[in-house]
């Protein structure tokens, strides 16, 4: 059995684990100075297309969390460095989803368009339309590739638990009859991109997150350990009913961090 303290490197989810919408969670810098005194890398890997990695360095510094850019993996900047195994030869691409996923991938040198697409990108989408709705099942019937950058059905905001971008993956996949392609957890690839940008073993790397059907699951999934805080969607009661356990639970990362340390 593996012990906390000998674990060597951590996947960190953002949204439900370092905050609630704009509002900082309990003990986040605190468990960032924890983790750069004990030299532990980390990747925070969020399947929140709709900001720019900047944003979450920023976000952490206001709170005293100072970190690099390179240690933020979105699924937005995950699905560009996929696109070209999955679609090799798209160039035009429907964006359904937040104005940074369509940077993104015109930096990445695809061309935004609303008809005659290879591909159809999804991801969180605050401005979604039945207009967005409809062109982007036309493309995905005509033949357009069908890709999510993650399949979350809801999001945790200081509001409460709301649909996320797993809710409008699955409209489309009722209209257009056609399951998406999903990059974000909990499928591997955002994992096994992680764990390559750190260079550690998969068996010596944990997965932290709130929700058991993507941080955990997705975890598992790459082979790695599994933490799961109580501060995002996760309740006792779900806890008790899944069949996805973690390795370890904890209220937050307050104590996460003192059983880190006593460990």
């Amino acid at each position: 059995m593996t012990h906390l303290h000998q674990i060597r490197a951590l996947v960190i989810d953002a949204d439900g684990v370092l905050w609630r919408g704009r509002q900082p969670l309990p003990g986040v810098a605190e468990f960032f100075d924890f983790l750069h005194a004990r030299q532990i890398p980390y990747i925070i890997a969020t399947n929140n297309s709709a900001r720019p990695e900047a944003d979450v360095v920023e976000k952490l510094a206001r709170v005293g969390a100072r970190i690099e850019e390179s240690r933020v993996l979105t699924s937005s900047q995950a699905t560009v460095l996929c696109l070209p195994r999955l679609a090799p030869h798209a160039r035009r691409v429907l964006v359904v989803g937040g104005e940074w996923l369509g940077i993104v991938l015109t930096r990445a040198g695809y061309q935004i368009v609303e008809q005659d697409a290879d591909a159809v990108i999804v991801g969180i989408d605050w401005n979604l339309t039945y207009d967005k709705l409809k062109r982007a099942t036309r493309e995905i019937r005509r033949g357009a590739k069908f890709i999510g950058t993650n399949a979350d059905k809801t999001f945790p905001s200081e509001d409460g638990i709301v649909p996320g971008a797993g809710s409008i993956l699955a409209a489309l996949e009722a209209a257009s009859e056609t399951a998406p392609v999903v990059i974000g957890k909990p499928e591997r690839t955002m994992f096994d991109i992680a764990v390559e940008k750190m260079g550690v073993a998969p068996e010596l790397t944990a997965t932290l997150g709130d929700r058991l059907e993507t941080d955990i699951e997705g975890g598992h999934r790459a082979g790695l350990k599994s933490i799961l805080v109580m501060t995002g969607v996760t309740t006792p009661e779900l806890l008790a009913q899944s069949s996805i356990q973690p390795n370890w639970v904890f209220d937050d990362l307050v104590a996460l961090r003192a059983a880190w340390e006593n460990g």
